[in-house]
């Protein structure tokens, strides 16, 4: 009876001792005094990062992007990936101070050699409100470098929600649209006027945003175009100035004057035939942007 009872005492050790091997189970989980969560210090209206720190795993991180529609996707990023695909299961697990509770499995996490294991939204959210609850996000695999070991790595719950705040307050805070949906852009004017539609001072403004924050884009490029209502020069020089006009503007918003390029193309490049009703169409300013490649 004593030699049953020190063996169960060994296996329970085995699962909830930090980064220890014993029994065949490592459990890496911060200690309660150094679980730290933390809104990223660069998120912006960009993109809101939620991050916590595992010892000898890596680092788990909640992130939701400026777009259209609410997204979020969770990342491990582990010190050390995989030498082969392998398989986690993800649970909820009660921490040892909730008795009677039970560990419940979410789902699974695919983990490859390439990249970091992640996860879609709707499970992202659900470990978020698991961890709000005080349950401990757990994921379980087989090591493979010891196939005799199984592996837990779990989310420490303490000092969550003060973070977790700061995070929803962030992701609130995203800009309702991406750099997908501004990365080309067509100014037009009103009829007989050199005043922006409506909806293209709408789209300045977008694109005025979008560049405070995003530093990377250091190319914007702004053509100039012009209908053939007059001659070839003086068309080039008014397309030249709209285009101008769009930089001051950019200037103006706190963007520096080096990350745009301005050019005029006239009536080179028109979009439409030279009719009444139509013609227009030429008159118009055309933004694209592009991030930097690093090679």
């Amino acid at each position: 009876m004593l030699k049953l009872s020190i063996k169960a005492h060994a296996l329970f050790i085995a699962v909830f001792i930090t980064g220890q091997a014993v029994a065949g189970v490592r459990h890496y989980v911060a200690p309660v005094e150094q679980s730290t969560w933390q809104l990223d210090p660069s998120s912006t209206p960009l993109q809101c990062a939620l991050t916590h720190n595992v010892r000898n795993i890596g680092e788990a991180r909640f992130v939701s992007k400026a777009s259209k529609s609410l997204n979020l996707e969770f990342t491990l990023d582990m010190l050390m990936l995989p030498d082969t695909y392998a398989q986690a299961a993800v649970y909820s697990m009660p921490p040892k101070w909730m008795p009677g509770e039970s560990s419940r499995l979410l789902s699974h996490m695919e983990l490859q050699q390439q990249f970091d294991p992640s996860l879609h939204k709707k499970l992202s959210w659900t470990l978020l409100t698991e961890l709000e609850k005080g349950f401990w996000p757990t994921f379980t695999y087989q090591d493979w470098y010891n196939s005799q070991d199984i592996v837990k790595v779990s989310l420490h719950s303490a000092n969550f929600r003060p973070a977790y705040q700061d995070f929803v307050g962030c992701v609130a805070e995203l800009l309702p649209f991406s750099l997908s949906d501004i990365a080309f852009t067509v100014l037009s004017y009103e009829y007989k006027s050199e005043k922006l539609t409506p909806y293209s001072q709408k789209r300045l403004n977008m694109i005025a945003d979008y560049l405070r924050y995003d530093t990377e884009l250091s190319l914007v490029l702004v053509a100039g175009h012009n209908e053939p209502t007059a001659e070839f020069t003086q068309n080039e020089t008014l397309a030249q100035a709209r285009a101008e006009q769009i930089q001051s503007f950019f200037t103006a918003q706190g963007i520096p004057a080096g990350r745009i390029e301005v050019s005029a193309f006239g009536e080179k490049r028109n979009i439409a035939p030279d009719t009444r009703t139509s013609t227009g169409l030429n008159r118009r300013v055309v933004i694209q942007m592009n991030k930097a490649v690093n090679l």
